[in-house]
C-alpha cells in the first residue's frame, strides 16, 4: 500500500498502521496514503483498526510542513480536517488501537473514530496547539466540542491541558485502556464484535446522528481556509 500506511486485510478487518518516523508525523503524503488505505478498506467492506508504532499514535502534523509557508501549513491542516470529516462519515465501523501518546492531529484521529482504545502507561493525549503558539482552528474546536466532554472540552482547546490515557477516558478521547499487550488483541475483539451489527443500518444511523456535526464541520474547513490563509 505505501511506507507510510501499512494495509493488512485478516477476517474482514483492515489494521491501518502509520509508520513515519519517531512521532509518526501526519504529512501531506501520509495523508495520500491514509485515504488510499481508506479507499481499500471500503473496497473490502472491512472493520478498519487504526494503530501507530510501540508508545505512539501520532505526534500531530508535520511541522517541517507547517512552519515551511503559510499556503503549505493550509493546505495541510485542510486536509487533515477533511480526513477528519471522510472518518467520521465512514460507511464502516473505525476503531483507533492507541499504543500510547497522541498528541494535536494524533489526538484528533481519536475524535474522528467511532470507538478508541488506549493503552495504560505514562501516555500524553491531547490537544497542545496552545502550548506552541498555534491559535485553534475552527475544524480543530469543531471537532473537540462534539466528542469531548464539556469540562474537559473548555481546558483542552482554551488552556493546552494534556490528559494521561485514565484522564483521557474521562476527557471523551479514549473510550478504553487496557495493558500495552492487550491492546491489538482488544481491538480485534472489538472489531469482530462490530463486524455482527448491520452495516447499511450502521452507515446510515451514524450519518443521521452526526449531520448538524458534518455541516458544521464542513462550515469550518471553509472557515479555516480563508481564516489561515
Amino acid at each position: 500500500m505505501s511506507d507510510l500506511i501499512s494495509y493488512q486485510l485478516e477476517d474482514g478487518i483492515a489494521t491501518l498502521t502509520l509508520n513515519n518516523g519517531k512521532v509518526n508525523a501526519i504529512s501531506p503524503d501520509v495523508i495520500v496514503a491514509f485515504n488510499a488505505a481508506l479507499d481499500q478498506a471500503v473496497q473490502d467492506r472491512a472493520v478498519v483498526i487504526i494503530t501507530g508504532q510501540p508508545g505512539i499514535l501520532s505526534g500531530g502534523y508535520d511541522l517541517k510542513v507547517m512552519t515551511s509557508s503559510p499556503q503549505n501549513a493550509v493546505a495541510l491542516v485542510t486536509a487533515g480536517s477533511t480526513l477528519a470529516r471522510r472518518m467520521l462519515a465512514h460507511p464502516y465501523p473505525i476503531i483507533v488501537a492507541c499504543p500510547g501518546h497522541a498528541i494535536a492531529k494524533g489526538a484528533f484521529i481519536l475524535l474522528s473514530a467511532d470507538y478508541r482504545i488506549g493503552v495504560e502507561g505514562p501516555f500524553n493525549i491531547g490537544l497542545n496547539e496552545v502550548q506552541i503558539g498555534m491559535t485553534m482552528h475552527h475544524a480543530g474546536i469543531e471537532l473537540a466540542r462534539d466528542r469531548l466532554r464539556r469540562s474537559a472540552f473548555h481546558r483542552s482547546v482554551i488552556n493546552g491541558e494534556i490528559f494521561n490515557p485514565e484522564g483521557a477516558v474521562d476527557a471523551g478521547f479514549l473510550d478504553k485502556v487496557v495493558p500495552a499487550e492487550q491492546l491489538m488483541a482488544t481491538a480485534v475483539a472489538a472489531a469482530q464484535q462490530l463486524k455482527k451489527i448491520n452495516m447499511t443500518a450502521h452507515k446510515n444511523t451514524k450519518l443521521k446522528v452526526r449531520k448538524a456535526f458534518l455541516e458544521t464541520l464542513d462550515k469550518a474547513i471553509e472557515l479555516d481556509q480563508q481564516h489561515l490563509g
